[in-house]
């Protein structure tokens, strides 16, 4: 908001009436949807997004105030600093897991592993080592339940990258990682799934 012009009382109170029509529109397309990826239901939430985020802008600038409608988008980045036809990208994932069941995590270790002395279930990070060394960090994902994990925060940055010789970096490989040669992101969070509850209770 500038400084020059500043906002009146009656630009927040349309500002939170706004809201409320998208709220209303939001609940509508909700109720209406016609599967799982509705872009109705997608539009709807991110007008109810910038409606909310004008009304707290509004309230700030007037009252002083906010609000917790804050809606987290999931691609905060910094700006793209790097060239816009790459000739080469790098994809850095990160997945968190808990362990939650030891039990299946040294049985699965045990099936795994060659050793006999049982060496592989010495301690949980001997298990982890054995699972993580047979098998792919996908299928892992895909059947966590069954290695005694649960899934926590995951994040994808696809990255724009120069063409290196092979080995180069394996040192060091997250040394490099700048937020500013990120072409995309995608995140998966609990995080943003508790935070959108209270906008959409289905």
């Amino acid at each position: 908001m500038s400084d020059d012009v500043q906002p009146t009382a009656a630009e927040v109170r349309a500002a939170a009436e706004a809201v409320k029509a998208a709220l209303d529109r939001h609940l509508d397309a909700v109720e209406k949807r016609s599967g799982e990826d509705d872009p109705a239901v997608h539009e709807a939430f991110e007008a109810l997004a910038s409606a909310a985020e004008s009304y707290d802008e509004l309230l700030y600038e007037v009252y002083d105030e906010v609000t917790p409608l804050e809606v987290p988008t999931g691609n905060a980045m910094a700006d793209y600093d790097g060239p816009e036809e790459p000739e080469a990208i790098s994809v850095l994932i990160r997945r968190d897991y808990q362990i939650v069941a030891p039990d299946r995590l040294f049985s699965q270790a045990r099936h795994a592993s060659e050793a006999t002395d049982g060496s592989a279930t010495a301690s949980v990070n001997a298990a982890l080592g054995v699972i993580f060394g047979e098998y792919e960090p996908d299928e892992i994902a895909q059947r966590h339940k069954d290695f005694g994990l649960e899934e926590g925060d995951a994040a994808v940055w696809v990255s724009a990258a120069e063409q290196g010789e092979p080995g180069e970096w394996l040192e060091a490989p997250f040394d490099q990682a700048d937020p500013h040669m990120v072409i995309c992101r995608f995140d998966i969070s609990a995080f943003y799934d508790d935070e959108l509850a209270a906008l959409d209770p289905d």
